[in-house]
């Protein structure tokens, strides 16, 4: 590709594409050096979100880690994108939304029924807890991936907050479910920490 290195495209499970993906996009720069396709300190990735740069540190001569300038956070409403109005969705409390399965699970996990939407390159929904293994997410990931707020569906990320600098997060992937990972996750709630009162 003329702008970038490498070009990276992403599918999920089900099949569907994605912009981005934050921990693939640096197994793709450690492949990229280590087979001599590009080798340089920094490589330029081009993903579906936009071309991201990857530092590359090394070890005998192959990667052994990838840092990646994941880019300014998208928090304008329509451009992650969602059908609330309003420029920013922070603190946006979910019984606005007649769908969202409030039940017994919200007092179980201690949910905090405010929701802050944050774009990676790719959309997510952070919700705050005080116990994430208590979220049943196989059942509310789901509906939340698909709620019509969501025209492009949406990761869902249950964050429960330890101590400043460090939480306990669970992910549903949209079009991949429950995953024990997500570099573009860790970095929205990241985001939304800072902007969640």
């Amino acid at each position: 590709t003329p702008n970038a290195d490498a070009q990276m495209r992403m599918f999920n499970a089900d099949g569907s594409e994605s912009e981005m993906c934050g921990n693939g996009v640096r197994c793709v720069a450690k492949y990229v050096y280590d087979h001599g396709i590009a080798q340089k300190d920094v490589l330029q990735i081009e993903t579906g979100a936009g071309v991201l740069s990857l530092e590359v540190q090394l070890a005998g001569g192959k990667v052994e880690q990838v840092r990646v300038d994941m880019g300014e956070p998208i928090l304008e409403g329509k451009r992650i994108p969602t059908v609330l109005p309003g420029s920013r969705i922070v603190n946006h409390p979910l019984e606005d939304n007649p769908d969202a399965p409030k039940n017994a699970w919200w007092r179980e996990c201690g949910l905090d029924p405010r929701m802050t939407l944050v774009s990676m390159g790719n959309p997510h929904m952070v919700l705050f807890c005080e116990d994430v293994a208590r979220v049943p997410l196989e059942h509310v990931g789901p509906h939340f991936e698909h709620d019509p707020l969501f025209p492009r569906r949406i990761n869902v990320h249950f964050v429960h907050v330890h101590r400043p600098g460090e939480v306990t997060m669970r992910t549903w992937e949209r079009g991949s479910g429950i995953t024990l990972a997500c570099g573009t996750g860790a970095s929205a709630v990241c985001v939304a920490g800072v902007l969640t009162d």
